[in-house]
C-alpha cells in the first residue's frame, strides 16, 4: 500500500507526452502514451498496467522517468477501455487478452529493441504473449512484476479476509465499468447480475467468462494463465516477485519451467508486497532501478543475464 501512495513524478516538460491511438481491431482502438529521450534512443520499453490500472498508474510513472533518463523511448500502454478510452471499444479487457498489445507492438516505429514490462495482471498478459510469439522477433525481452501466473490460485487468495481492501477496491471499479457499459450499449451489457457479485471470482464468472466465451471463470483462469505459456518463451525474461505479496501465493512460482527453460530468471525477494518494493535509502523505488538496469543489459549484451550485487 505504501508503494501505491508514495509520491512519484514524471517530467513531462523535459520529456513531452504524445497521446497515440492504435487500431487493433476494426472496432477497437487503444491509447498509448509515448515519451522520447533527449538523445538517440537505445531501445523501447512498453509498459502494461495491472487490473483496473492505466497509463497513469504510479508504478508506471516513476519507472518511465528512470527509463527516459536511461535513454529509452517509453510507451505506456492502456489495455482496451482503460485510461479514459471506453468510447474507443465497446468491449473490455481480460487477463489473457494479448491481441491488442501485439497489435500495438507490430505498429511501433523502429526505435530499437522492444522490451515489455508488465505489472500484475499486465505481467500475465506480457508473459502469455511472449509464449505465444515463440521465436518471433517482435520483442527482445520481457520483465513481469508481481504477476499472478496462476490466475485461479491468485483469485482464491484474493478472496481471503485479509485481502478485503484489495478485493473491495477492485470490485468497486469493475462494477462501475459494467454500469458505464450498460449505458453505452444496453443491448450487450446488463446490470442485472451485479447484485450477485460478491467476489472477483463472481465477476469473472458472471461477466468476463460470459462476454468472452470462456463459459466459466474456471475455464477462463485455466486457459489464460501465464503458467501455461512459460515453457514456450524464447526471449530473455525476468520475473520479479516478493515472497510476502498478499495477493499472490509464492507457491505458484514452484513451476517446472523455471528449471527447464533457460530463458527464464526468477528474482524472488523476501519483502516488497504487491508492486511495492520500497527501499529504505534515498532511492526509494528499488524496482525501477532493477528493471531499467536489466533492460539496459539486454539491449547491449542480450541473453537472460544474471542479477548481480549491483541490482539486489
Amino acid at each position: 500500500m505504501l508503494g501505491n501512495f508514495w509520491p512519484r513524478t514524471l517530467d513531462t516538460v523535459r520529456f513531452p507526452e504524445q497521446r497515440r491511438l492504435f487500431r487493433t481491431e476494426p472496432d477497437v482502438q487503444v491509447v498509448v502514451i509515448t515519451q522520447r529521450p533527449e538523445a538517440e534512443p537505445r531501445g523501447q520499453i512498453v509498459m502494461v498496467h495491472g487490473l483496473e490500472g492505466s497509463s497513469n498508474s504510479g508504478y508506471k510513472l516513476s519507472m518511465a522517468q528512470r527509463a527516459l533518463e536511461a535513454g529509452f523511448v517509453v510507451h505506456r500502454f492502456n489495455m482496451r477501455s482503460c485510461g479514459g478510452s471506453e468510447s474507443l471499444a465497446i468491449s473490455n479487457y481480460h487477463a489473457g487478452q494479448t491481441s491488442d498489445l501485439r497489435g500495438v507492438l507490430e505498429q511501433l516505429r523502429p526505435d530499437g529493441p522492444i522490451i515489455l514490462v508488465g505489472f500484475s495482471l499486465g505481467g500475465n498478459v506480457s508473459l502469455k504473449l511472449a509464449g505465444e510469439l515463440g521465436e518471433t522477433s517482435l520483442i527482445t525481452a520481457v520483465c513481469a512484476v508481481s504477476t499472478p501466473i496462476d490466475l485461479a490460485a491468485c483469485v482464491r487468495n484474493l478472496g481471503h479476509r485479509a485481502n478485503f481492501l484489495y478485493s473491495w477496491r477492485f470490485l468497486g471499479r469493475l462494477r462501475q465499468r459494467i454500469r458505464l457499459r450498460a449505458k453505452q450499449a444496453p443491448d450487450r451489457y446488463s446490470e442485472v447480475n451485479l447484485s450477485r457479485v460478491r467476489t472477483v471470482y463472481d465477476f469473472d464468472h458472471l461477466y468476463t467468462a460470459q462476454f468472452f466465451g470462456f463459459g466459466s471463470a474456471d475455464n477462463y483462469y485455466g486457459t489464460q494463465a501465464a503458467r501455461n505459456f512459460l515453457s514456450g518463451i524464447k526471449v530473455p525474461t525476468l520475473l520479479i516477485q516478493a515472497k510476502d505479496d498478499p495477493l499472490i501465493p509464492f507457491a505458484v512460482y514452484d513451476h517446472p519451467a523455471f528449471a527447464t527453460n533457460p530463458n527464464l530468471r526468477l528474482l524472488a525477494v523476501d519483502h516488497g508486497g504487491h508492486l511495492g518494493f520500497i527501499a529504505k535509502g534515498p532511492e526509494r523505488f528499488w524496482l525501477d532501478r532493477v528493471v531499467i538496469e536489466w533492460a539496459g543489459e539486454r539491449v547491449t549484451s542480450g541473453g537472460v543475464g544474471a542479477i548481480g550485487p549491483s541490482l539486489v
